[in-house]
């Protein structure tokens, strides 16, 4: 699915942050930069090295992609109102 924010939106940067006991994991990112992250959830999620499990990528994905639906419908224009609901 493609998103595009409209013309002249500001810049929104977001802090996705989990906190592990002694690891710390912190992700700063805009909506341009959505896609790099969720992959980035991806390759920590499959690296031994880390702590970091597929169950935390997929609920941090899901803020993501919650955060970027919300950024799209603020941005969406109200629909017209008729006159006549107008008291």
């Amino acid at each position: 699915m493609s998103e595009t924010l409209p013309t002249g939106s500001p810049k929104h940067l977001y802090v996705l942050a989990l906190d592990k006991g002694a690891e710390h994991y912190v992700f700063i990112y805009d909506h341009a930069s959505r896609s790099r992250l969720l992959r980035t959830l991806e390759m920590f999620a499959s690296n031994p090295d880390l702590s970091f499990t597929w169950q935390e990528a997929a609920i941090l994905s899901q803020k993501v992609r919650q955060q970027s639906l919300a950024i799209l419908s603020e941005k969406k224009p109200n629909p017209p109102t008729d006159d006549k609901d107008i008291v």
